[in-house]
């Protein structure tokens, strides 16, 4: 059984990491470039954890090391754009969320990329295997499927007659096969129908959304793929409005109006992700670093959607909660 309360530590798929040289000589200044596939408004407390462990680490921005973030804004093209700028400007290494991985990792000649992946970087192309990732990039994969059972018992507590749930994903994530069968296997044991709606844009979504409802299902899960993560606020409007408790992976849904959240902390992964840029800037080959898993998790409970929807949640569920929305 995964523990609910916050574990502090991140720990690699295997246990030999390859010995760095130093690549970085005494003085030189080090570029560290990051591109995000969201928002700035969605990503900016994560890179500045980030930008933080760094100078924890003893960076120290316009003397040893020079940082530059980009947001893409959801768009493919403008992510493509900005990974040749980046590319331009020759960093040391990128770091990379959403649909800023795929443009980074694919740059030629390559570079280094240190990732914060939100599926499974193997099926998405960016390593051969999560313990040798033999190429260019590697990171932290947050597809933690092992939670998906609890974050269905957790809904069925806040929602003790959940027969029917939807769920709701965008088919060009990385993993989604494997977080939708791990999905319908929770359901399977829980003995609750499932109703599967996919969408690949906001106006698939937004097409979809009105045979959800037509489903009138008890409970929606929501996969935590980049097109989820940006359409976030508006479907917590449409469950809202219907009654519809959902639940997802990140902390951000139940933020932005959703009833739960279970999954990895993400501020934790952004820290973590810093240690593999300081390895790589001293020489280490991302194509040796293990990918890693978090292993620091958090249930987020929006106590005051659970009670617009006329839901209680449970007391026993309040106390496992690391923070609860009133």
């Amino acid at each position: 059984m995964v523990p609910l309360r916050r574990r502090r530590i991140l720990t690699a798929i295997a246990a030999c990491i390859a010995v760095p040289e130093v690549l970085a000589q005494p003085g030189s200044k080090a570029r560290v470039a990051l591109l995000s596939g969201g928002r700035q408004s969605d990503s900016i407390h994560f890179v500045n954890a980030l930008f933080a462990e760094l100078r924890a680490l003893g960076y120290q921005e316009g003397r040893t090391v020079e940082l530059d973030a980009q947001y893409a804004d959801y768009s493919v093209a403008q992510a493509e754009r900005l990974a040749a700028e980046i590319a331009a400007r020759k960093p040391t290494v990128i770091v990379a969320s959403g649909g800023g991985i795929a443009p980074a990792v694919r740059l030629s000649p390559p570079l280094p990329v240190v990732f914060v992946h939100s599926g499974n970087p193997v099926d998405a192309g960016f390593a051969n295997s999560l313990s040798r990732p033999g190429r260019n990039a590697t990171g932290i994969s947050l597809l933690a499927l092992d939670l998906i059972a609890k974050r269905m018992e957790f809904l069925r507590q806040v929602q003790p007659r959940m027969q029917r749930v939807a769920f709701l994903a965008s088919p060009e994530h990385a993993g989604q096969l494997r977080e939708l069968a791990a999905s319908r296997d929770a359901a399977a044991q829980l003995g609750v129908e499932v109703v599967y709606h996919e969408a690949r844009t906001p106006e698939e979504l937004a097409a979809a959304l009105p045979r959800v409802a037509d489903g009138k299902p008890d409970a929606a899960l929501v996969f935590s793929d980049a097109l989820m993560v940006g359409q976030r606020q508006e479907l917590a409007t449409f469950f809202l409005t219907r009654k519809i408790p959902s639940a997802a992976g990140y902390s951000a849904f139940p933020d932005s109006g959703h009833v739960l959240s279970y999954g990895p902390e993400r501020l934790a992964v952004w820290r973590r992700a810093a240690q593999f840029v300081d390895r790589i800037v001293k020489g280490a080959r991302p194509s040796e670093l293990p990918i890693e898993l978090p292993t620091v998790f958090e249930l987020v409970i929006n106590r005051r959607s659970a009670n617009a929807m006329d839901l209680v949640v449970p007391a026993q569920l309040m106390v496992l909660a690391d923070r609860v929305i009133d």
